[in-house]
């Protein structure tokens, strides 16, 4: 059974379907949330989190020095959990280099486009679905990741695809991909277990 450490900073729908995975899913046994952090105190993610009976923590980030600072809290606070593998579930805060090097190879992250296609900084949401929609493209998805120093750089563990339709708009499109994530971060959770943590 390994710990799981999720990062989010809003409404939590993947970090729900990670809780499910892990209670009734493919993850049973397997996994278990051990801590879900937010740099947003009215975070619904953490109502979420409280409700399973899992460790819900706020960490503001005007309180510390700076980012490396803040970075710090968020390890010892994960590391006192005995995390073993870190998710971003809509955390939108760059992890800085410490953090990084903390959890070497053992941080993840979901990206609502197919990666390396709308991706880097600045592409989160609804900016990414009106990208897509904007270019023209026939398909696009989600991508879970792992995470390295750069913005949606490392490389993908699985990808989900679905068809942009003729009148998409971003919302349209946002609620077929984010069905697309919902089903693909706890299969890639479960493919990295089962490789043991390799990149």
């Amino acid at each position: 059974m390994i710990n799981l450490g999720v990062l989010v900073s809003g409404g939590g729908t993947n970090l729900q379907s990670i809780i499910n995975a892990c209670e009734t899913g493919i993850l049973k046994d397997k996994a278990r949330v051990a801590i879900v952090i937010s740099n947003k105190s009215d975070a619904y993610a953490l109502e979420r989190a409280k409700k399973h009976g899992i460790d819900a923590l706020f960490v503001d980030r005007k309180t510390c020095a700076d980012g490396v600072a803040f970075n710090e809290r968020l390890i010892a606070a994960l590391k006192e959990r005995k995390v073993d593998l870190v998710c971003l579930a809509g955390y939108l805060l760059k992890l800085e280099p410490n953090f990084v090097k903390a959890f070497h190879r053992r941080i993840l992250n979901i990206h609502p486009a197919l990666l390396p296609k709308f991706g880097g900084k600045g592409m989160y949401g609804h900016h990414v679905h009106s990208a897509v929609v904007a270019a023209g493209e026939q398909e696009s998805g989600a991508t879970v990741h792992w995470v390295d120093e750069e913005y949606d750089h490392g490389a993908a563990i699985i990808q989900g695809k679905v068809p942009v339709l003729a009148g998409d708009t971003c919302e349209t499109l946002a609620r077929r991909v984010l069905e697309v994530e919902h089903r693909i971060y706890p299969e890639a959770i479960l493919k990295v277990i089962t490789a043991g943590f390799r990149e």
